[in-house]
């Protein structure tokens, strides 16, 4: 999960999606804080247009792209690659078109 509770367990998928907790959001931004200045405009630019309105899908690959190094993130923002995960493909659509 993207998200975990104050005992750093995972949080519940229906929490994430009433977005009873903001500081669900504020992790996933500070986590998008990279390496790479391009990755780090690119995260920030879709962040601020639609953070807010995610859904729970969203967060989830949101989360499992920031595991990836800067490099390999950075290859899929660009175009240069496409993410193995078909799951991923809608996430990464769209934040080449922030």
């Amino acid at each position: 999960m993207p998200c975990e509770s104050a005992d750093s367990r995972p949080m519940p998928e229906a929490r994430i999606a009433s977005r009873d907790d903001d500081r669900c959001l504020a992790r996933l931004r500070w986590r998008c804080r990279r390496g790479l200045l391009e990755n780090d405009l690119i995260l920030a630019r879709f962040l601020d247009a639609r953070g807010a309105a995610m859904t729970v899908d969203e967060l989830v690959a949101l989360d499992r792209l920031l595991d990836l190094a800067d490099n390999e993130l950075w290859d899929l923002l660009a175009g240069r690659a496409e993410p193995e995960d078909a799951s991923l493909r809608p996430l990464v659509a769209a934040l080449r078109a922030a």
